[in-house]
């Protein structure tokens, strides 16, 4: 019976899950609380990284599952990260940094492509490796990828590549063969690049900028900066039915700005900065005129009540009672205890000003990421409560307009070519670098004298060779690639990391072209691929239809040449050959006999094609080669084409054309 399909999840949500490596026999119950324990541990761990955090959309959460199927118990969740890719990859480093720190869990992480991991090093994957065979297999374990073999003739750990292990098998396979299970180092490696930069550039990924909005919006982004995400989000997805409600600003009224710092992440900020939005006139929004120096924080502050207003107009107004303190709830007490362990209060004395902020801080990340989805209130909600429970002064905060400190500059939202370009360099040499650490002394040697030969015959091109491309390479690159040998699965860069090198037998290949072509020489047994014939039964049948199919196959290749000798007089007579470079090499009269036999007939009643075949010279098949993609990549106008996308493939970078002539 066939496995069922696995559930497709939405296009920007990842999934989560830790297991317990070894299981010891516990029942149930004592899993469920020993999960839970570890949840909270976990939890209270990752807190320093995690309350100053801005998520896009939903936040990191971690909840106890019980056993369903085949899937022991274990904790795990899910996130709906939107269009902020990092905040998926700031999941994976929590994962590796939780899986580091407590090594008795595993961790398994996919999103809607699979095992997304494997994408960053799709380059260094084993060839039994792809998306059908991944399932169960991959798991980050003790800070580190694993991923669970083959077996092969050197080790008989794991499990075939047509096996679908269950989750329990694998786990018993990574806590007792873990060195064997552990990715290779250039797949380690791929992921740590990928990663590099955690935890600093949860910091470098924000952006901090003046905006002049109503004081009930600087007040609640005072007390929680992470409900600017929501906010962002209800304006860059608004329709005309949202609109309706900012008509009137009955919870923002505009009379209300003032000048404050509003922290956002880069995705935000440039969602919101891009969006080329006119107020309603009756809104009360007005903007200056767009050579005022502060015209950018006007905008950005009216966007950014828009989008609040939104928020609020889809919530009812709180209710007068209270609602529970968090305290009530019986998580609270062990998770304060499991921050006060892990340092998360700094030493700061109860009461303190940051002692209070700590703690408020602890108890949003407590609701959002601890508490039951029950109990969570909509951003809306949350915004109305602050509000009711907030009031604010406006005379206060007018005053602290002018000890605002310097925004950030956003020159990084501007990208040139240029910069581009260098990306997608770097992001290729990355790769050819780690395949070039591989190779030994001996090829390095042979190619320094490669390119030492190349300099002297392009010396008279050294421009363009400090400009740091040549046409000889070109040239070069396009044979490699095309005496190279691929699979049925596509053609493989003669540049890429592939472990086993390219082969070419000429001989093998000139013998077929003979065949082809009508030789008479019999098919011997060498150039019969042995796949044809793994059915040794049906062997004497086929040696009685071999002699009508060597008929059938004559009177195809017969017809074949005639077809040739055809289109090749048609050719002759048009100006196909103009667009060619030829060589400056006269043939010999004998170079074009055997042609010239083939169409005698021909050249008897059309007179002048015999002295026209004479005249044929052979082509510079590097010049042409050369040149056409030249006029290709001119024809792209710097854009995205299939010679530009072949060059980079080969590792060959050419400079944008200089010359529009």
């Amino acid at each position: 019976m066939d496995a069922l399909p696995r559930r497709r999840m939405q296009d920007d949500m990842v999934q989560y899950k830790l297991f317990l490596i070894k299981a010891d026999g516990s029942t149930s119950q004592q899993t469920e609380e020993r999960l839970k324990h570890l949840t909270d541990e976990i939890l209270a761990k990752v807190a320093p990284l995690l309350v100053q955090y801005i998520w896009q959309h939903q936040s990191f959460n971690l909840r106890y599952h019980p056993e369903k199927g085949d899937v022991p118990a274990h904790i795990g969740g899910s996130t709906q990260f939107g269009d902020n890719i990092e905040d998926e990859w700031f999941i994976v480093y929590l994962l590796q940094q939780i899986t580091e720190a407590f090594t008795e869990l595993a961790a398994s992480v996919e999103d809607n492509d699979g095992e997304f991991l494997l994408i960053e090093a799709a380059d260094y994957l084993p060839k039994w490796l792809n998306p059908d065979t991944s399932e169960n297999r991959v798991f980050l374990y003790r800070g580190e990828l694993h991923i669970l073999p083959c077996p092969s003739k050197s080790s008989l750990v794991g499990f075939p590549r047509d096996v679908v292990p269950s989750v329990t098998q694998a786990l018993m396979l990574l806590s007792a063969d873990s060195e064997v299970c552990q990715a290779s180092p250039k797949i380690r490696s791929a992921l740590k690049k990928r990663l590099k930069g955690f935890p600093e550039k949860i910091q470098g990924n924000l952006h901090r900028a003046h905006c002049f909005i109503p004081a009930g919006i600087a007040t609640v982004l005072a007390l929680r900066p992470d409900l600017v995400a929501p906010a962002v989000s209800a304006f860059y997805l608004r329709d005309p039915v949202d609109l309706q409600a900012c008509r009137s600003f009955r919870t923002f009224p505009p009379n209300t700005r003032v000048l404050t710092l509003v922290t956002f992440t880069r995705c935000l900020y440039a969602q919101l900065q891009q969006q080329h939005f006119i107020p309603d006139r009756r809104s009360g929004f007005s903007l200056p005129p767009c050579s005022h120096p502060q015209y950018k924080a006007h905008e950005l502050g009216m966007k950014l009540a828009h989008g609040f207003e939104i928020l609020c107009s889809k919530c009812r107004l709180p209710s007068s009672e209270p609602d529970a303190p968090v305290s009530c709830n019986p998580q609270w007490k062990a998770f304060l205890e499991s921050l006060k362990r892990n340092g998360y209060f700094r030493g700061e004395l109860e009461g303190s000003a940051l002692h209070k902020e700590l703690v408020r801080a602890a108890e949003v990340f407590f609701n959002q990421s601890v508490a039951s989805e029950l109990s969570c209130p909509s951003p809306g909600e949350e915004v109305l409560q602050l509000l009711q429970s907030n009031p604010f002064n406006l005379e206060e905060l007018k005053k602290l307009e002018s000890q605002l400190p310097q925004e950030d500059s956003d020159s990084w939202l501007d990208i040139t070519a240029q910069d581009f370009e260098r990306l997608l360099q770097d992001r290729g040499s990355s790769r050819a670098d780690i395949s070039s650490k591989t190779s030994n002394s001996m090829k390095q040697k042979h190619h320094v004298e490669e390119e030492a030969e190349r300099r002297k015959k392009t010396e008279d091109n050294e421009e363009e060779e400090e400009a740091g491309y040549s046409l000889v390479a070109v040239s070069q690159g396009m044979k490699d690639f095309l005496s190279a040998m691929s699979s049925h699965e596509g053609a493989e860069l003669p540049w890429s990391s592939a472990a086993q090198p390219f082969s070419f037998d000429p001989d093998s290949m000139a013998t077929a072209l003979d065949k082809l072509l009508g030789s008479k020489e019999e098919l011997d047994s060498d150039d019969l691929d042995d796949d044809d014939f793994e059915d040794e039964a049906e062997e004497d049948e086929e040696k009685e239809e071999d002699s009508s199919d060597q008929i059938c196959g004559a009177e195809t290749l017969d017809s074949l040449k005639r077809y040739m000798d055809q289109m090749d007089q048609e050719l002759l007579s048009t100006n196909v050959g103009q667009s060619f470079t030829q060589t400056n090499y006269k043939p010999a009269m004998d170079v074009g006999s055997s042609h010239s036999s083939a169409t005698d007939d021909v050249s008897k009643e059309d007179g002048g094609v015999e002295n026209a075949e004479e005249e044929i010279q052979p082509l510079d098949i590097d010049v042409n080669l050369v040149t056409n993609l030249l006029e290709s990549l001119s024809s792209q106008a710097g854009l995205a084409g299939p010679a530009s996308n072949l060059l980079q493939s080969l590792g060959l970078h050419l400079p944008p054309n200089s010359d529009p002539s």
